[in-house]
């Protein structure tokens, strides 16, 4: 084979309109030759996440420039090095990172890190990928948790929040997930061990978090947005933290929905702190050492929603939109 499959933005999304093919130009390319400290990785999967809804955005005033029309379109993956004149990457050697929509990725190494643990694919990219690294960067060196405290987390059956909630049950908080259906609510509680669930599309949902946080709400790991959350605001601890991750229900909307009041923010002397990974990519290794002990003790589980194929990915980005996806949004090339 001389070519392989790539697949390119050439076109931004518009505000409330599902995301389709019209956006994307799917092109063939050669297989380039070696230079000098190159090295050529297959990849194997691909991680799909919400922050792509930033990237293909126009918006040139963010943690990160868009992906330039013409480009190929940006995301994770995980690969094998298949030829190599890297004098630390060998022929062989798994890595993780930054790689595109596209089979194949020719690289110097910078971003990309290699895989030392013995676990297959999908598991790297659920949880050692964005995923993972985004979870515990937010929850530890954002959030601060202590033994004891509550914990409330939106989009908790998502790649991240899932990820959290089980992080904190792990360093010994009380955890209480929202999600939005019944199916991932049984999943979080009785599967990854959560304390409750919350289905953000049931009745009386102050009630709810009544009933859940009894002693109030120390931390909040923000996922989503939506009408939740003012309630969750009113129900903050003083001295409360706020960890601002992601609001994918805003991602498809022209005009934002408004936030909670700053009224409680003064009167319960909350932190609110917005956090996004580029900040930290050079941390990972940091990260990495952190998240392993507890994945290699059996205490992160996760479930992958994996797609076929690489054009399954334009349409599997609208998932995150309806819900659909169970577990971390996959593709497999």
């Amino acid at each position: 084979m001389t070519t392989y499959t790539a697949i390119n933005l050439i076109k931004r999304p518009i505000a409330g309109e599902p995301i389709n093919a019209e956006l994307f130009a799917v092109v063939q390319k050669d297989i380039p030759t070696l230079g000098e400290g190159e090295f050529l990785v297959k990849q194997n999967y691909m991680s799909l996440d919400p922050a792509m809804f930033g990237w293909m955005s126009p918006d040139t005033n963010s943690y990160i420039p868009p992906v330039a029309l013409g480009d190929v379109m940006r995301s994770s993956g995980v690969g094998e090095v298949i030829e190599s004149n890297h004098p630390e990457f060998k022929v062989g050697d798994r890595v993780m990172g930054i790689m595109g929509w596209q089979e194949y990725f020719l690289s110097k190494g910078q971003g990309l890190n290699k895989i030392t643990v013995p676990l297959p694919d999908e598991t790297i990219l659920s949880v050692f990928a964005l995923p993972g690294l985004t979870a515990t960067q937010g929850l530890f060196n954002v959030g601060k948790p202590k033994k004891g405290e509550t914990l409330i987390v939106t989009g908790a059956a998502g790649s991240v929040g899932s990820i959290v909630g089980q992080l904190a049950k792990a360093e010994g908080l009380k955890v209480i997930g929202v999600v939005g259906t019944d199916e991932k609510a049984d999943w979080i509680v009785n599967e990854l061990g959560f304390d409750a669930a919350i289905n953000y599309k049931s009745d009386d949902l102050d009630g709810q978090l009544a009933k859940h946080a009894v002693d109030g709400i120390d931390l909040y790991f923000e996922n989503t947005g939506g009408p939740i959350q003012s309630l969750i605001v009113d129900r903050m601890n003083a001295h409360g933290r706020v960890v601002v991750c992601g609001l994918i229900a805003d991602y498809d909307k022209e005009v934002p929905t408004p936030g909670p009041s700053w009224i409680n923010v003064i009167k319960r002397r909350l932190t609110i702190q917005g956090f996004t990974m580029p900040d930290h990519f050079h941390e990972v290794p940091a990260l990495l050492e952190k998240m392993t002990p507890y994945v290699m003790a059996g205490k992160i589980k996760h479930r992958s929603h994996v797609l076929e194929g690489l054009e399954s990915a334009i349409n599997g980005l609208n998932l995150f939109f309806t819900g659909e996806n169970k577990g971390k949004l996959i593709v497999k090339l």
